[in-house]
Formats: C-alpha cells, sequence, structure tokens
C-alpha cells in the first residue's frame, strides 16, 4: 500500500482509507486485491449473503470477479460516495487474458491530508430498485450530490 493513505474507521461506514499526505490527481494510490473468482462461483458461494447490502466483490471483467473477502488488501475499505475523488480503473492485460486484468484506485482530483478516499461503487442490479433494494443499498456519503444509494440508474437520465 502507499504510504501516503491510511486505514481507520470512518464516518460513512465502517473502516475507511484516508490520505495521510497530500495526494495529486491523476496518483495511482492502490490495487485492489483478492481471490480471482468466476461469476458463477461467486453466485455459489454468496448466494445466502445476497441480502446483505455490503460487498468485497469487485468486478473485474466479464470472466472474473476479485473478491477480497479473501487475500483482500486495505483497498477493500474504500467507501462509495455520490462525489467521488478516486476511480476505479480496470487495467486489461495486453495478452488479453482476463485472468491478468488488475484494478486500481486512482485520484481523480487533489486530496487533502485526513480525506477520505472514496470512488463511485457503480453498482447495477437487474432488478428493479425497489424501497427495499434502495435501502439495502443506502448511500450515507454525506454529501450535497448524495442520491440515498449507491445503485446506478438503469438508464442515462433524459436530457433538457
Amino acid at each position: 500500500m502507499s504510504s501516503n493513505i491510511v486505514t481507520r474507521r470512518s464516518a460513512i461506514h465502517g473502516n475507511g482509507v484516508f490520505a495521510a499526505a497530500p495526494i495529486k490527481k491523476g496518483t495511482r494510490l492502490i490495487q485492489y486485491k483478492g481471490l480471482l473468482r468466476s461469476h458463477e462461483e461467486v453466485d455459489r458461494v454468496y448466494a445466502d449473503d445476497i441480502d446483505t447490502g455490503h460487498t468485497f466483490l469487485f468486478t473485474l471483467n466479464d470472466d472474473y470477479v476479485i473478491d477480497a473477502n479473501v487475500e483482500g488488501n486495505d483497498a477493500r475499505w474504500i467507501n462509495h460516495s455520490c462525489d467521488p475523488n478516486c476511480e476505479a480503473v480496470i487495467d486489461e492485460d495486453e495478452g488479453k487474458d482476463a485472468a491478468k486484468d488488475r484494478v486500481f484506485i486512482e485520484a481523480i482530483r487533489a486530496i487533502k491530508p485526513g480525506e477520505e478516499l472514496t470512488y463511485n461503487y457503480g453498482i447495477k442490479l437487474a432488478e428493479a430498485h425497489t424501497p427495499k433494494m434502495k435501502k439495502l443499498w443506502a448511500c450515507h456519503c454525506g454529501s450535497k450530490k448524495c442520491t440515498g444509494t449507491m445503485l446506478q440508474p438503469k438508464r442515462e437520465p433524459k436530457k433538457k
């Protein structure tokens, strides 16, 4: 892990990752690590956990999911925000081997010491976004732009 970030309790949710020093826009902070699993394996292993609204699973590509519950690092503690200061960047393997793709968390703006690192989880569900699902995936980022849910709109809003 980069020496310019630290993990501690978060006001957003549970643990969080914070800037320990000034971070410049574009800085690659940490790789999201964990056990590589197929989508089918994840569905089987976590079938009973579907209603928790808490996950350390990161969809890497069409073939794989990173399961940070197993062999994960501090990147799993980076919380969601509707107004994030970081983004998840997928680094695709040049040889087109999906198992060698990686995810990095990068700063999308300058970040001050003490500021919590966040990114938009981009959670998309096939099922309806019912009030129960929105509550299950509630967002507590505290941003003025907060939508109240980590779920992403099923379609882009119409432009006026």
